[in-house]
């Protein structure tokens, strides 16, 4: 046998499986057979959504407010004009010393200064360079603060203060506001106290200040001791009928006795100051039950004599009709005498 490699084995040719479609012979042949995919001829286009016009409408409304927003933004940086600052409440008492003052960084020598006084109208208090009105000659400038020697409870109100600079912007602007509250003493109160009252009866003494601020408080006196609050809680052998209001200044009593009698007086208290009132007494006493007895036997008995003399005067006559025609008739025969 010959040696040697075995012959080549012959070539064969493997083709490769066809795809397999996924759609059917038959739904194919239906597909080819439909027209393709768009709007006929027939069809009408859909009417617009009416909620889906509005939402754009509200939509573009938002996009136009938001860019006036920046555009006014832009103004408001470009020209230099600030933003109110916090509001500041500024305390004195009066007849004393206090300062106005004004936050603003620094000042420049080409700064401008304003000070105003806010009301119904409007006043000046510093313009051009110089304190106006009464404050010049109680007042000076420290700054742009203002330093107010001697406050009195006119001075009482809201004060601006504006200052104009220019900057590279433009006019820079600063305002800041504040409020001036001037604390006053309150005055001699007016003090109302009977001079007489009668046992068990209702008595309501008065106490009032109109000046003071903040409005005080009132407080009583029974001949120089002050009375509390609460009566209950002195001692068991005073009257505990009375019914004390520290804020309109009232004392009332309920059923007043005559442990009530003494000297009352009143002072008005608040966080600056207090005053009283003179003392006024005030007496109570018994319902003299004898004295109207007699005043009423007398009454009764003065009506019986009166009584009887028109009963005389009757039977004696001088009351009947002849008697008066008779009196009637000398009465209009005089003058023709005379």
């Amino acid at each position: 046998m010959p040696s040697g490699p075995a012959p080549p084995l012959p070539c064969k040719s493997v083709s490769a499986p066809a795809p397999r479609s996924s759609v059917p012979p038959r739904a194919a042949s239906r597909a080819s057979a439909l027209p393709p995919p768009g709007p006929s001829a027939s069809e009408e286009p859909a009417a617009p959504d009416p909620a889906k016009m509005a939402r754009r409408s509200r939509h573009r409304l938002l996009l136009l407010l938001l860019r006036y927003l920046v555009v006014a933004l832009d103004y408001h940086k470009a020209y230099g004009f600030s933003a109110s600052k916090d509001h500041q409440v500024v305390t004195a008492i009066e007849y004393q010393e206090v300062i106005l003052a004004c936050k603003y960084p620094k000042k420049t020598i080409s700064s401008r200064l304003e000070w105003k006084k806010l009301g119904r109208s409007v006043s000046f208090v510093y313009y051009q360079q110089a304190l106006q009105g009464d404050f010049k000659d109680r007042a000076e400038m420290i700054d742009f603060s203002i330093r107010i020697k001697n406050v009195t409870r006119n001075d009482a109100g809201k004060y601006r203060c504006e200052v104009s600079a220019p900057s590279e912007q433009g006019q820079n602007l600063e305002e800041d506001t504040l409020t001036l509250e001037v604390l006053v003493a309150p005055a001699v109160p007016s003090c109302e106290v009977p001079s007489s009252a009668l046992r068990g009866t209702v008595v309501e003494l008065r106490c009032q200040d109109k000046e003071g601020n903040p409005a005080p408080e009132y407080t009583w006196f029974k001949d120089g001791i002050r009375l509390l609050e609460n009566p209950k809680l002195g001692s068991p052998s005073a009257n505990s009928s009375y019914t004390m209001n520290t804020k309109s200044g009232t004392l009332q009593f309920n059923t007043v006795s005559k442990l009530d009698s003494g000297e009352y007086s009143c002072e008005a208290r608040n966080s600056v100051g207090h005053r009283r009132c003179p003392g006024k007494r005030m007496q109570v006493d018994d319902l003299n039950v004898s004295g109207i007895i007699a005043a009423v036997v007398v009454v009764a008995l003065v009506i019986s004599v009166c009584g009887l003399g028109v009963c005389y005067a009757q039977r004696k006559g001088y009351f009947s009709i002849e008697n008066v025609q008779d009196d009637m008739k000398v009465s209009h025969e005089a003058p023709r005498r005379i």
